[in-house]
């Protein structure tokens, strides 16, 4: 059912830093930042060869990332995402072996302009999963 590796997403306490570390230490691609209020981040996609890294930083007081950020102050894995063909027939799926779909269930759309759920943490050995359809 998943496909690739789309990306995997870093939450970090200053996004400028994190981006100039990857851009002058690392001589990544990296992208210009993308407020996505629906998800309460600011994003930054750095592009490899093989998938993206994103970076992840809080945008507003009720962003999902501030109580990550609490208990990680220096940032860490906030989850990876997976590529589906069809999200609704991979929720349906995932919800018949088990598998908690977190919000409503309905996929919104994320930061590449495609729909995007997330898979409870709890399932699947303590990884947040987003999955997107491509």
């Amino acid at each position: 059912m998943i496909g690739r590796l789309n990306h995997v997403a870093i939450a970090v306490p200053d996004l400028e830093a994190a981006a100039d570390q990857y851009r002058n230490a690392l001589g990544a691609n990296v992208g210009p930042a993308q407020d996505e209020p629906d998800h309460g981040v600011t994003v930054i996609f750095i592009k490899l060869p093989n998938t993206k890294i994103e970076l992840l930083y809080p945008l507003g007081d009720d962003s999902p990332i501030n109580g990550f950020l609490e208990k990680n102050p220096a940032g860490g894995i906030h989850h990876i995402c997976y590529e589906v063909d069809d999200i609704i027939a991979a929720r349906d799926h995932l919800k018949s072996t088990g598998a908690r779909v977190l919000g409503s269930g309905e996929p919104k759309i994320g930061a590449h302009g495609k729909p995007v759920l997330f898979l409870h943490p709890k399932d699947f050995n303590g990884a947040l999963v987003e999955l997107e359809q491509v």
